[in-house]
């Protein structure tokens, strides 16, 4: 890890903690590039990057990027929860299409919990949508140790439901 930078070197993946503007367009290519996001949630991610780097840290929000040769590969955006004192969200983790199942996203989510427990988290929280689409998202959270801790349905839309995950760290 070179701490100067913050970057760290795996392989021919370069992790970065450092949000930079051509993150705003990366992410936007490499959340279209899945099918699974609405536009609108695109464009959220897009602000909580441009947020960051007007705010800084005093956004909330933390990202970790993984990126390639090729460009970002992966990325996760976190926060602490406001008004608790040390429950957290992950709100976005996101790896590009043709590189899913590549360890890229485990890597992200236990680098995020690292990050997040290091700072006094002791809890994270992940929403994700019940869509059947979402179904290997599930399976991934629940491989990393993440339970159901709410289930609403109908919540984003008719037959689209809110599924709230939660790990103790």
């Amino acid at each position: 890890m070179n701490a100067k930078r913050g970057t760290m070197n795996s392989g021919d993946i370069t992790i970065r903690r450092a949000v930079r503007e051509a993150d705003v367009v990366g992410v936007r290519e490499l959340l279209e590039g899945t099918g699974f996001f609405y536009d609108a949630e695109v464009e959220i991610a897009e602000e909580l990057i441009r947020e960051t780097i007007q705010r800084g840290e005093a956004s909330g929000y933390r990202f970790i990027f993984a990126d390639g040769p090729e460009g970002l590969r992966g990325y996760s955006c976190y926060g602490p929860v406001p008004l608790t004192r040390s429950s957290w969200d992950l709100y976005w983790i996101a790896v590009r299409s043709d590189l899913r199942g590549k360890g890229i996203g485990r890597m992200l989510l236990r680098l995020s919990e690292e990050t997040i427990r290091r700072s006094g988290g002791t809890r994270v929280y992940v929403d994700t949508s019940s869509r059947e689409q979402y179904r290997p998202t599930r399976d991934f959270y629940a491989a990393m140790g993440y339970t159901v801790a709410a289930d609403m349905e109908d919540f984003y839309a008719p037959g689209d439901g809110k599924i709230v995950f939660m790990k103790r760290l």
